[in-house]
């Protein structure tokens, strides 16, 4: 007879012999195992907090206007204030497309920018080759030239040209008239348009393929030298192959650009029948009051510019081209002997066209006697400031300015916080959504500025937030196109920046905040006060964006310039682009002082 005795293993301390508690164990855990998951969990949920409050801001400013651009151009209507219905479905606003106007805008779309990013690229790559590589005097002199023309927005550039090269009273074409040769230059032309485009978009090709030529390994341009190779096919063979990544994501950058851009081609375009994808736009949503249909050119529009800028980031990863290794490097000097001055003459040539003539004629616009004019001569007639003095006296001039500066500091401000918490969120957070979010800022890039525009008037109109007619509406739409220059900006700073020290500071008792205000943002501060003026620069320019956001009460600068001109008022519009060009010159001088003076901190003392 056999008695059955209680398991020793199913006995706990503190059990009654012969009671089973391992089930209970499987299925109940203690409570200090329940009460630290617990604090897991909320310390994980408070680990999350910063990218919740980022998502949110990301979704209003860049996920919600792109939502309802393809609401807008899949449906029959389109959104009204405090109201989100927009109709039932519908393919026929994509049919617009087919039409001969479509057709024409596309084609004209696609000349203008291979034209203006193939100019551009030369342009801006030979000036890069000229002051990274090459013995030409006056270098620092080339350096400035090559982005000096960034700081005068394209808007002004075009109204400029449109003065000196009109086909009827244009200043460059009275002068030639005057020296015997004959004018017969007109801006109002493909050639015109992309001439302009050209000019004002070279900085970014200089930008862009600057470092390349000044990173590039010298040993294989010594090996083909001393193997007997000349000037010409050194450059040929070597230098120009090594550039391929470079010079290809430039000029494809270029292109998008031109492609995409409103105001020169409304400008130089519209007198001579040239419209464009962005100018077609602009005309289905002001004048034929279209907006369904204009919504279904901005979702064709915009899947090109990706297209276009997703193959622009293939060509400039690729890797077969890396010629800069651990090895210290030095690029090689390239003589060019009698073409020294050829190669500064062609940089002065550049500055003059893009910077000097410009500026020029909308000076003696401003402050001449006659706007129209029928000899050379007569351009120096009466010249007088008084009547600058008078055109900037008027309220709409100073309302304009004092809107441009309010609207552009609060953009600034707004932008430089935001792209901080987006980068702080990436490299110094173990959160999962850190790359979505970086992901997310940098979409605009590839979104036309007149697009977005469009889908912030639509987005913001039906929430229940009042923002239509006021300039809130306008630092919106600024802080969201200009999201990833601010990002980029804030990035290659923080990441300059080892996080050890805050980490050290957290981990001796200091808060998150105080870690960020008392170590992160003092090592910071440099780089910060550069992207707040470099987010103010691009407020001050921007007009793509805010088009359809803006009323007569928050008119700024840039949409009083392009209105002033649509109205005949040259010499107004040519008064107030000076005072813009100013407004964005001091600033710009701001901001390469701050880029000074940050280079020589960083420079380790003898």
């Amino acid at each position: 007879m056999t008695s059955t005795l209680p398991s020793r293993k199913s006995e706990t301390p503190g059990s009654l012999p012969g009671t089973d508690t391992s089930k209970r164990a499987r299925t109940r855990p203690p409570a200090p195992s329940r009460i630290r998951r617990g604090l897991v969990a909320i310390k994980n949920l408070r680990r999350e907090v910063p990218s919740g409050i980022l998502g949110v801001l990301l979704f209003f400013l860049i996920i919600l206007p792109i939502i309802f651009i393809v609401i807008a151009a899949f449906s029959t209507a389109v959104p009204r204030p405090g109201n989100a219905q927009v109709g039932s479905f519908t393919w026929v606003n994509f049919g617009i497309l087919g039409t001969p106007e479509g057709i024409q805008s596309i084609i004209n779309s696609l000349i203008i920018g291979a034209g203006a990013g193939v100019l551009s690229l030369l342009i801006g790559a030979l000036l890069a080759f000229i002051a990274a590589r090459t013995d030409a005097p006056w270098k620092r002199f080339i350096y400035i030239t090559g982005i000096a023309p960034m700081f005068l927005p394209a808007l002004v550039g075009a109204l400029a040209w449109s003065i000196l090269a009109s086909p009827t009273a244009g200043h460059l074409n009275l002068f030639l008239e005057a020296i015997g040769i004959g004018g017969s230059l007109n801006i109002y032309s493909y050639g015109g348009i992309i001439f302009v485009l050209g000019l004002y978009y070279a900085p970014y090709a200089f930008m862009l393929t600057y470092s390349s030529f000044s990173m590039m390994n010298a040993d294989l341009e010594e090996a083909a030298s001393v193997h007997g190779a000349s000037l010409g096919r050194l450059f040929r063979t070597v230098t120009l192959p090594l550039s391929i990544p470079a010079l290809a994501g430039a000029a494809i950058l270029c292109f998008t650009l031109a492609m995409e851009n409103f105001p020169v081609n409304a400008i130089l375009g519209n007198p001579a029948g040239i419209e464009t994808l962005p100018t077609y736009i602009y005309r289905l949503m002001a004048g034929d009051s279209r907006p369904n249909a204009a919504a279904g050119i901005a979702i064709a529009l915009t899947v090109a510019v990706v297209a276009v800028t997703w193959l622009q980031q293939r060509v400039v990863n690729r890797k077969r081209f890396t010629t800069l290794t651990g090895k210290g490097n030095r690029p090689r000097t390239i003589p060019l002997r009698w073409l020294r001055w050829v190669a500064t003459g062609f940089a002065t040539a550049y500055f003059a066209l893009a910077v000097v003539l410009p500026v020029g004629a909308l000076v003696f616009t401003a402050m001449g006697e006659k706007v129209y004019i029928n000899r050379f001569t007569d351009l120096f007639a009466g010249f007088s400031a008084d009547r600058l003095i008078q055109a900037v006296g008027q309220a709409d001039f100073q309302q304009s300015t004092w809107n441009s500066i309010l609207m552009a500091l609060a953009a600034a401000a707004a932008g430089t916080l935001i792209a901080f918490m987006a980068s702080y969120v990436r490299f110094r957070t173990t959160s999962k959504a850190g790359q979505l979010l970086e992901q997310v800022s940098m979409l605009p890039l590839a979104i036309p500025q007149v697009v977005l525009g469009m889908g912030i008037l639509w987005g913001w109109l039906t929430l229940p937030f009042p923002v239509f007619g006021t300039l809130l509406l306008l630092v919106i739409a600024t802080v969201a196109v200009n999201m990833p220059q601010g990002y980029r900006s804030i990035s290659s700073s923080m990441l300059q920046m080892d996080g050890d020290l805050e980490h050290s500071a957290v981990m001796l008792g200091a808060g998150r905040l105080r870690a960020i205000r008392d170590i992160t943002l003092p090592l910071m501060r440099t780089g910060m006060v550069s992207t707040l003026l470099l987010l103010l620069m691009l407020g001050l320019r921007e007009m793509s964006a805010i088009l359809f956001v803006y009323t007569s009460d928050t008119r700024v600068l840039s949409i009083l310039v392009f209105h002033s001109f649509e109205n005949g008022s040259i010499s107004y519009s040519a008064a107030i682009s000076l005072v813009f060009v100013l407004l964005i010159a001091i600033v710009a001088v701001a901001t390469q002082v701050i880029g000074m003076r940050e280079k020589k901190f960083k420079e380790p003392s003898n």
